[in-house]
């Protein structure tokens, strides 16, 4: 079972630029997508600080984020690398089947990805996750995977906006069905 220190799970940047930017879609009322917390076990706790200092994990999460934009729901996981690729070690066997599972009852999956050493983010579609993934003979999806049509600019005010590129994929998944 994993543990968690609370020196070692602090937000990503990436992180913190969803939230800020789900924040202003619900404000906004364009979706209404949450933070999905993992769930987790505290094992020391400072009640002086009121802070967890050992933690393990429960149980395996499912992705970071879930909610619903246009009546489309989706759900999403976060993925930071500072590699040329993204390693599948960043990507876990039970969050490739949450999203299959997600997909087979009609709802959109994909991942954020933040290429640091390019400062460039792009959403990648589940159907690519998922063909590299099941691959079995690479160890990372390379970065030319990463579909130019999917990039989302980085637009000054703090916020990552993301629903472009998730709009854009869904349609051009229902033109494929």
């Amino acid at each position: 079972m994993g543990y968690w220190n609370s020196r070692g799970l602090r937000g990503s940047v990436l992180e913190e630029l969803i939230n800020m930017t789900n924040d202003l879609y619900r404000r906004e009322g364009v979706a209404l997508i949450q933070k999905i917390p993992t769930p987790i076990k505290p094992v020391d706790f400072d009640s002086e600080k009121k802070m967890i200092r050992l933690a393990y994990f429960e149980q395996k999460s499912t992705v970071d984020y879930i909610g619903v934009m246009r009546g489309i729901p989706m759900c999403f996981d976060a993925k930071e690398t500072g590699k040329k690729s993204l390693p599948f070690s960043n990507i876990h066997e039970h969050q490739v089947k949450f999203m299959r599972d997600f997909t087979a009852q009609g709802g959109l999956a994909f991942l954020l990805v933040h290429f640091s050493a390019r400062d460039e983010y792009f959403l990648l579609p589940f159907e690519i996750l998922e063909e590299y993934f099941q691959g079995g003979s690479r160890k990372s999806i390379p970065y030319e995977a990463f579909e130019p049509q999917y990039e989302i600019p980085y637009e000054s005010g703090g916020c990552l906006h993301y629903l472009k590129a998730a709009l854009k994929y869904y349609q051009n998944q229902r033109k494929i069905l």
